[in-house]
C-alpha cells in the first residue's frame, strides 16, 4: 500500500500509518461528544440546577450557532493554503478551543454562588457556545481531509474501520470509565466532583488524539494534493452554498443518510435512556450497563470486517444499505422483546448475573428473556454501530463528485454541509429526550438512583427502538437513488486524474473540464 509520487498520474494513496493515524481526530473529537452531548444537560440539570427544559433545550438550540460558524469555517478552510497547510491549523485551534471552554464550563462554573443563579445560565451558554465554535473547527477536518488522504476506492472504506478505533479510544474512555467513577464509593452520581475530574482526563485523551492525527495527515496537507488546480485557492462565498447542494444530488441524499444513522446512534445511546432502561426498569443498571456495552463492540467487530469488504467490493453505498438494513430487522425483535416486559415480572426482566462482580456473592442469572435480547440487540447494534460513521468516508466521495461537476476543490465546503445537519441531529437528541422525560411528570434527568415512574417503559420504547428504526428507514430511502457508486467513484477519479495532468502541462481549467469528460476516459 504505496503512496504514489506523482498524485496527478493516478490515484494518490496513503501510507498505512496514515490511513491509521489521521481518523484518531474523530476520536478527539468524539471525546467532547461524550463527555458534552451525553452529560451536559446532566451538569446544567444536576449540578448547576437549570431548569431541566431549558438545559435540554440548549444543547440542540446552540446548533443555530453552528449554521452560522459551520459555513464559514468551511469557507476559511478552502482558502487557506499556509505554511502549515490547509487542515492543520483547524485541528490545532479547535483542540485549544474545546480544552479551555470545557475547563470553564465543568470545572470553574460550579462555584458561582447559588443567590446568582443568573450568571450560571450565562456562562453556561456563553462557555457551550465556544465549545461549539472549537467544535466545528476540528471535527471539519475530519470530513474535509479526507479528499487528501487518498482518493482509492480500496483505501477509503478503511477510513471507517480506524475512525471506529479512534472513536473507540476517544469515546470509550470516557463510556468506560465515566460509570465506573459515579459508582458507590467512588465520585458520585455524576455530581461536582465527578465532572471536574472527567474534565481533565477527557482533555488529555483528546490531545494526544489530536498530536497523532496531525502526524497522519502532515504530509498529505500541501498544494499538491489539492484537487485539480493544487496551488490555487478556490473563493467559494458562503451565498453559494446552496447552489453547491442544489447540484450535488449526492451530498444531498448523504446528508439524509448521514443524519439517520448519527439519530439513531444519539438518541439509542443516549445515557439518559440508558439509565432508565438498565436501571429505572430492569432495576439494576451497575450489573447491566457495561455488559451490554461490551457486547455490543463484541458483536461489532465482525461487522466492521464485512462492512469494509462489502466496501470494497460493491462500493460504500452497498455496504451502507445491506448493513442499516440488517440493524432495522434486528429492532424488530428488540422493540417487541420491550413491548412484552412487565414490571416486577423477573421473566420480562434483564438478568446477567446478581451479587457483586467476581466477589464471593457472584453467581450467573440469565434467564430466555435476556438471551433473546443479547441476540436482537447484539447484532442489531454490532450492524448500526459499524454504519453509524459509514457516511463520513463517503463525504469524501461527494467532494470528489464536486470536483468533478464543477472543478472545485472545496473539500471545507462539502464537510461542513454534512458536518451540520450532522450535528444538528447528534444535538437534538439531548432536546428529544428532555422533553420526553419531562412528559412523565420528572423535574431533572433521570439517574440510576431514580426509581420507575408510570410511562418510563413507553418512553424508553420510543426513544431506544422507534426513532432509530424510523431513522435507519429514511437512511435506506435516502440511499436508493445515490449515484456514487464503487464502479461510478472509479470513473470520477480516472477523469479527475486527466483533468489535473492536462492542467499541469498548462491547459486551462476550463478547457480541461470541456474536453476531458468520461467518453473520451477509457472506463
Amino acid at each position: 500500500m504505496k503512496q504514489d509520487s506523482a498524485p496527478s498520474s493516478g490515484l494518490n494513496r496513503a501510507k498505512p500509518y496514515q490511513l491509521v493515524l489521521f481518523p484518531l481526530n474523530n476520536g478527539a473529537t468524539n471525546v467532547y461528544y461524550v463527555l458534552i452531548l451525553s452529560y451536559v444537560a446532566t451538569f446544567g440539570s444536576a449540578v448547576l440546577g437549570l431548569a431541566i427544559a431549558f438545559a435540554s433545550i440548549m444543547v440542540t438550540a446552540m446548533r443555530v450557532l453552528d449554521a452560522v460558524t459551520d459555513p464559514i469555517i468551511g469557507a476559511l478552510m478552502d482558502k487557506t493554503n499556509g505554511k502549515f497547510g490547509k487542515f492543520r491549523p483547524f485541528m490545532v485551534s479547535g483542540s485549544v478551543i474545546m480544552a479551555a471552554s470545557v475547563i470553564c464550563l465543568y470545572v470553574l462554573t460550579p462555584f458561582v454562588p447559588t443567590n446568582m443563579m443568573w450568571l450560571r445560565y450565562v456562562l453556561f451558554v456563553v462557555f457551550y457556545a465556544i465549545w461549539a465554535i472549537g467544535y466545528a473547527c476540528q471535527t471539519s477536518v475530519t470530513r474535509a481531509a479526507q479528499s487528501v488522504l487518498t482518493n482509492d476506492p480500496k483505501q477509503r472504506p478503511l477510513f471507517t474501520v480506524f475512525n471506529t478505533v479512534g472513536s473507540l479510544l476517544g469515546m470509550g474512555v470516557i463510556q468506560f470509565l465515566g460509570p465506573i467513577l459515579a459508582g458507590d464509593g467512588m465520585l458520585g452520581d455524576y455530581n461536582q466532583t465527578w465532572f471536574a475530574v472527567m474534565t481533565p482526563i477527557g482533555i488529555v485523551v483528546s490531545v494526544v488524539l489530536t498530536i497523532l492525527a496531525i502526524i497522519g495527515i502532515w504530509e498529505k496537507d500541501q498544494p499538491k494534493y489539492f484537487g485539480i488546480t493544487g496551488e490555487k485557492t478556490e473563493k467559494v462565498k458562503i451565498s453559494e452554498y446552496w447552489e453547491i447542494i442544489k447540484h450535488n444530488n449526492p451530498i444531498q441524499r448523504l446528508m439524509v443518510a448521514g443524519a439517520g444513522c448519527k439519530l439513531a446512534l444519539s438518541i439509542a445511546t443516549n445515557m439518559t435512556v440508558l439509565i432508565m432502561l438498565y436501571g429505572c426498569m430492569m432495576g439494576n443498571y451497575d450489573n447491566l450497563y457495561l455488559p451490554m456495552m461490551i457486547l455490543g463492540y463484541v458483536f461489532a467487530v465482525p461487522f466492521f470486517l464485512l462492512t469494509v469488504r462489502t466496501a470494497q467490493k460493491k462500493g460504500q453505498k452497498a455496504s451502507l444499505v445491506r448493513y442499516v438494513g440488517v440493524a432495522l430487522v434486528c429492532y424488530v425483535g428488540v422493540l417487541v422483546l420491550l413491548l412484552l416486559w412487565r414490571q416486577g415480572d423477573p421473566a420480562f426482566n434483564f438478568s446477567i448475573y446478581e451479587g457483586t462482580l467476581f466477589g464471593p456473592d457472584f453467581r450467573i442469572s440469565i434467564n430466555l428473556y435476556t438471551v433473546l435480547f443479547i441476540l436482537f440487540f447484539g447484532i442489531g447494534y454490532g450492524a448500526y454501530y459499524a454504519t453509524a460513521d459509514m457516511p463520513i468516508p463517503m463525504v469524501a466521495d461527494c467532494a470528489d463528485y464536486e470536483t468533478y461537476r464543477s472543478g472545485k476543490f472545496i473539500p471545507g465546503v462539502m464537510g461542513t454541509l454534512f458536518a451540520l445537519v450532522d450535528k444538528l441531529v447528534s444535538s437534538l437528541s439531548a432536546t428529544v429526550v428532555g422533553l420526553a422525560v419531562s412528559f412523565i411528570g420528572l423535574d431533572v434527568l433521570p439517574t440510576k438512583s431514580t426509581p420507575y415512574v408510570p410511562g418510563m417503559n413507553i418512553v424508553v420504547i420510543v426513544l431506544f427502538c422507534i426513532i432509530p428504526m424510523a431513522a435507519w428507514l429514511a437512511t435506506l430511502i435516502a440511499m436508493r437513488k445515490y449515484t456514487l457508486t464503487g464502479e461510478r467513484m472509479r470513473q470520477i477519479q480516472a477523469v479527475n486524474s486527466a483533468r489535473k495532468e492536462a492542467v499541469a502541462k498548462g491547459m486551462s481549467l476550463e478547457e480541461a473540464m470541456r474536453t476531458i469528460t468520461d467518453e473520451t476516459v477509457p472506463k
